[in-house]
């Protein structure tokens, strides 16, 4: 299969496409009930792999996303995302369905995602010669650590681009992400899950690729190291510049904006503040929608920061 893209790219994402239902719940967590009467349920497009190429789509990048998705109603409502964005995406099929997931979203935007595990192509793998052609001149390969991107990792290895992926709420231990890990350049995690980011953090250092690691940590900000300093540092968080709507995509707007400054050739410190530009932009924006912030938006916070 031969894909038609103009010139080498930016970036290529490898998996992530998917679908949500989106619910507005009273309070999370949500105590027990027969039934709670809640606002119109949503099912939009828009998983991680999908949020990061949108993100840097926006920031005028070259992008290209290579996922699963099943022949159903889920696969045609990301097809049409990326169509009308403008994004490159392409899509093979397989049977076990377009992945997807409930996100509850509570008053204060926090979110909780139950994801189905059953679907998303677990036995699926990505041609060879395909992956070779999109990652031929690319800048820089994300890797999403839902199938089939573990599948890739090897493949990867020997095609000499740098590599980043999103390990989401890691603990730390589990080995099916520390393979992930193992084999990016820049490693992005929420610090959610961990009781010793800054252990875990190096732990990823110490597993030999890794040059930068950075753990988002909410309203918090987060932690960044980088081989080059060897200290693990706090950077803060940006105030919303509207009413938080919700936190789905905010990571992935982070990592979007994280990676638009690391291949724009600046310093780690400033890529974190432009993620955490992004991320914040991300909260504004209902979960029903996806609205990443774009160059011009995000270089004027930049320089006002």
């Amino acid at each position: 299969m031969r894909v038609a893209h103009h010139g080498p790219l930016d970036v290529l994402v490898l998996g992530g496409a998917g679908v949500d239902t989106i619910v507005d719940v009273p309070q999370l967590p949500l105590p027990y009930a027969d039934s709670y009467p809640v606002p119109a349920i949503t099912t939009r497009a828009g998983h991680t792999g999908d949020n990061v190429t949108l993100g840097l789509h926006a920031l005028g990048l070259r992008t290209h996303l290579l996922d699963v998705l099943g022949e159903d109603p889920e696969g045609a409502l990301v097809r049409d995302l990326h169509h009308r964005s403008g994004s490159r995406f392409t899509a093979l099929a397989t049977a076990a369905g377009t992945k997807r997931a409930v996100n509850l979203v509570g008053p204060d935007g926090r979110r909780l995602s139950l994801y189905d595990v059953s679907r998303g192509g677990e036995h699926d793998r990505f041609p060879e010669a395909l992956l070779a052609e999109l990652a031929d001149g690319c800048r820089h390969v994300h890797v999403c650590i839902t199938h089939p991107g573990a599948y890739a990792l090897e493949q990867l290895a020997g095609l000499g681009t740098t590599v980043s992926t999103d390990l989401h709420d890691w603990d730390g231990h589990n080995p099916y992400h520390a393979q992930f890990a193992a084999a990016a350049d820049v490693v992005f995690l929420s610090a959610t899950a961990l009781a010793d980011p800054e252990a875990v953090m190096r732990g990823v250092l110490g597993l030999g690729r890794a040059h930068t690691v950075v753990a988002t940590d909410g309203a918090r900000g987060g932690y960044l190291l980088t081989r080059a300093d060897g200290g693990v540092r706090r950077f803060a968080a940006v105030t919303p510049p509207r009413p938080v709507r919700d936190s789905n995509g905010a990571g992935d707007a982070f990592a979007a904006g994280f990676l638009f400054g690391l291949l724009d050739g600046r310093d780690p410190d400033e890529c974190a503040r432009l993620g955490a530009i992004a991320g914040a932009h991300a909260c504004t924006v209902a979960a029903t929608e996806v609205d990443p912030i774009d160059r011009d938006a995000l270089l004027a916070r930049g320089t006002t920061f």
